[in-house]
C-alpha cells in the first residue's frame, strides 16, 4: 500500500501559518516579479479567481474582495517544506519526495485500519507545523494519487481517501475524467477518444496490450496501476538532473551590459551549486537573454560555449558565461529575462578524464566546500562572487513579500506578553 501525502494549496498555506490572522480568508500569492497568480487558497478559489492568470488582470478583483496578496516567499517555503518531509519520514521507512509539497509513503505491512494512520499524519502536521495535507492511500502510486484528489473534492472524506479495496476505486474511476489520471495529459486523451476512452474507468477496462500499439509502455503501465497491481516503485534517491537551469526576468529591464552580467552571474553560482550538490561536473553552459515578447522588434540571442574541462566550480563557470555573454550583448535593447544551463552533465565518480589535462584541481574542490558550507550555515549569499554585484537593481521585483520567519534571524516573530 501507498500513501500520497498533499499539503493543501502549499504555498498560500504556508503564508498563514503565522498569520493565524488569515486563516479562512482568500490569499494568493505571486510568481516571480509579482506576474502571475500561481497558488490559491480554497477561499479564493471560491471568489473565481482563476489560476496562472496575469496579476494585472485581475488586481481589482483582488482589491474588491480583500484578498491577502504575497509575492514568493522560497525561503520561507523550502524551510516548512523541509519541516513537513521530516515529519513524514517518522511515519515510513520507505519514502519518496515527490515535490516540494508531495511524498509517497510506502506501508506495506502496516497495521489496520489504514484510515487511522492517514488521519493521525493529518492530524499530527497539523498540530506541529498548522499545516493542512490531504492523504491518500491506495495499493499503487497511481490510485494514491487519484485517492489523494478524491480526499480534496469530496468534502464527506475530511481529508483523507482509502481504496482499500476493489470496488472503491472503481467507484472512484467511473466518476473521474481521464486526464484527472497522474500522467495523462490532455493531448494523451485526444489521442485515446477515438478508442471511447473518455473517463479514468475506461482506461482501466482497456487492454493494455491494445493501448501500448495507440501509446507507449507507460500508459500500459498505468492500466495495470488502475487496477490494483502496482508497477511504479518508489524512487527513494531522486535520479540527478541531466541539465540544470537557472533563468529569471529582472525586476527592471537591463538597458546596458553591466547589469546583464551581474545576473547571469548569480545564476551560473546558483546552478553551479545544484551541480555540486549531486556531485556532477558540466562540460557546457547554454547562455541567453532577450526582451519582452510583447513589445515589438523582440530580440533573443543565445550560445552554447564549452567549458576547457569538466568542472563544477563557480568561478570557472561564470568566468565562461560572462565571456559568453559579451559576444552575445548588442546595444539598443532593454532586455527583459535571462538565464544559465549547465548542460553535458556527467557524474564526477564515473567521469573518464582527459589525458593531456588533470581536470579540476582539489584546491578548487577544497574552496567550493567552505563556500557551500558557509552559506549553508549562515545563510545563502553569505560568501558570493563580487561580480555579482551589491545593490542588484535587477532583482526581482516583490513588492508583496512576507517575512522570512524561520531562516533569518532578523525577522524571526516577536511575541509580546
Amino acid at each position: 500500500m501507498f500513501a500520497l501525502v498533499d499539503c493543501n494549496s502549499f504555498y498560500a498555506s504556508c503564508e498563514q501559518v503565522f498569520r493565524p490572522d488569515l486563516r479562512g480568508l482568500p490569499v494568493v500569492v505571486l510568481s516571480n516579479n509579482d506576474g502571475f497568480v500561481v497558488a490559491r487558497s480554497k477561499e479564493a478559489k471560491a471568489l473565481g479567481i482563476p489560476d496562472l492568470e496575469p496579476f494585472f488582470k485581475v488586481e481589482r478583483l483582488l482589491r474588491k474582495h480583500k484578498v491577502a496578496i504575497f509575492s514568493s516567499n522560497y525561503p520561507l517555503y523550502g524551510d516548512l517544506s523541509h519541516r513537513v518531509m521530516t515529519t513524514l519520514k517518522t511515519y515510513s521507512p520507505h519514502i519518496e519526495i515527490y515535490s516540494i509539497d508531495e511524498m509517497f509513503l510506502q506501508l506495506q505491512g502496516f497495521p489496520k485500519p489504514l484510515a487511522r494512520y492517514a488521519s493521525d499524519i493529518k492530524a499530527t502536521l497539523w498540530k506541529n507545523i498548522r499545516m493542512p495535507v490531504s492523504v491518500g492511500v491506495a495499493p499503487s502510486k497511481t490510485l494514491a494519487k487519484l485517492a489523494n484528489r478524491t480526499a480534496k473534492k469530496i468534502p464527506q472524506c475530511a481529508g483523507v481517501c482509502v481504496l482499500d479495496e476493489p470496488a472503491k476505486w472503481e467507484w472512484v474511476l467511473k466518476r473521474v475524467p481521464v486526464t484527472a489520471v497522474w500522467g495523462v495529459a490532455k493531448r494523451t486523451a485526444k489521442r485515446l477518444s477515438p478508442l471511447n476512452i473518455r473517463s479514468a474507468w475506461d482506461l482501466a477496462s482497456a487492454n493494455p496490450k491494445v493501448i501500448r500499439r495507440h501509446s507507449s509502455v507507460c500508459l500500459e503501465r498505468t492500466i495495470e496501476e488502475l487496477n490494483g497491481r502496482s508497477c511504479l516503485a518508489l524512487e527513494e534517491l531522486p535520479p540527478a538532473k541531466k541539465q540544470i537551469y537557472c533563468t529569471r526576468s529582472f525586476g527592471k529591464k537591463a538597458t546596458e551590459i553591466q547589469p546583464v552580467l551581474e545576473a547571469l552571474t548569480l545564476y551560473a553560482t546558483r546552478a553551479a551549486e545544484k551541480l555540486r550538490k549531486q556531485n556532477h561536473l558540466a562540460l557546457s553552459v547554454h547562455v541567453f537573454i532577450h526582451t519582452s515578447p510583447f513589445e515589438p522588434n523582440f530580440h533573443s540571442v543565445s550560445a552554447v560555449s564549452q567549458l576547457p574541462y569538466p568542472t563544477n566550480d563557480s568561478r570557472l563557470i561564470t568566468g565562461v558565461v560572462r565571456e559568453t555573454a559579451k559576444r552575445l550583448y548588442s546595444p539598443g535593447h532593454a532586455f527583459l529575462k535571462a538565464g544559465v544551463g549547465l548542460i553535458e552533465i556527467v557524474d564526477r565518480k564515473y567521469h573518464q578524464l582527459d589525458l593531456l589535462h588533470p581536470g579540476q584541481n582539489t584546491r578548487s574542490d577544497r574552496l567550493m566546500k567552505v563556500v557551500d558550507q558557509i552559506n549553508n550555515t549562515f545563510g545563502r549569499s553569505s560568501v558570493f562572487l563580487a561580480s555579482q554585484g551589491v545593490s542588484k537593481p535587477w532583482s526581482m521585483r516583490q513588492q508583496f513579500t512576507s517575512p522570512q520567519y524561520t531562516t533569518r534571524w532578523s525577522e524571526i516573530p516577536k511575541v509580546i506578553v
